[in-house]
Order: structure tokens, then C-alpha cells, then sequence
């Protein structure tokens, strides 16, 4: 499986989002470098968890509209 990678853009969206839960809910002032790093661990060790959840919950959806549209189907049988 490739590896979870983020944009530049992304990356520091992430990060800043990081520093200021460590400043406001730990108190905690965590430098920029760190918190790329924690991006990256994020990513690389807890990211997979997210993402196989996320095709699990896609899987469930596209199940739901197949056996919609098997049902619209046998309604449209004739007999």
C-alpha cells in the first residue's frame, strides 16, 4: 500500500493545527519541526486506521445504493 503523504499546504495546515491544541488544551509550545514530525508518525503508524475506516464506511454506502437500485430494478420487472 503507498504511504499516506500529505501537500506542503496540508502539512501545514496539519501542523498548525497541532501546535495549537499542545499550546491551548496541554500547554505545551511545540516547535514547527516537532510537529511535522508528529504529521509524519500521524500519517505513516495512525493514518492507515483512519483511511481503512474511511473505505470500510464508502463500502458500506456503495452496498446500500447497489441493493437500492437491485430493488428498483426487480420493481420495473414485468409480469
Amino acid at each position: 500500500m503507498k504511504p499516506i503523504a500529505f501537500s506542503r499546504e496540508e502539512t501545514a495546515a496539519i501542523t498548525a493545527k497541532l501546535r495549537t491544541y499542545f499550546r491551548d488544551e496541554l500547554d505545551i509550545d511545540l516547535a514547527a519541526l516537532p510537529a511535522e514530525m508528529l504529521v509524519d508518525f500521524l500519517g505513516r503508524e495512525i493514518g492507515p486506521f483512519f483511511y481503512n475506516r474511511g473505505l470500510y464506511d464508502a463500502q458500506a454506502i456503495v452496498a446500500a445504493k447497489a441493493e437500492d437500485i437491485g430493488e428498483a430494478i426487480a420493481g420495473l420487472e414485468r409480469g
